[in-house]
């Protein structure tokens, strides 16, 4: 799904090993779009690709206004942002003692 992202010129991709500090998921993925529509259409992409290899997205919030979306896969949590909103929130300061 990193590839995925990348392939889609998203940036300050982050995967997280978040097993240790969350009973939610075992992965978090954070990245980065220019602006909503482009949020968007990697987030399609990656439900695409992942659709494919029989991963099947369970839910998603924020599509309406794409600023900022949560894909969860389960064991897999993808937070795509704007990047104003990624530095308002830091959500990676929740994980900082995560392996990457």
């Amino acid at each position: 799904m990193a590839q995925t992202i990348y392939e889609k010129k998203g940036f300050n991709i982050l995967a997280l090993d978040v097993r240790d500090f969350s009973t939610m998921s075992d992965y978090c993925v954070i990245a980065e779009g220019n602006i909503d529509r482009h949020v968007k259409a990697i987030a399609q992409s990656i439900q695409d690709n992942l659709s494919e290899s029989g991963l099947h997205l369970l839910r998603m919030d924020g599509a309406g206004s794409s600023d900022w979306l949560v894909m969860d896969y389960g064991d897999i949590v993808i937070h795509l942002f704007v990047p104003d909103l990624r530095e308002k929130y830091e959500l990676e300061q929740l994980w900082r003692e995560a392996k990457l």
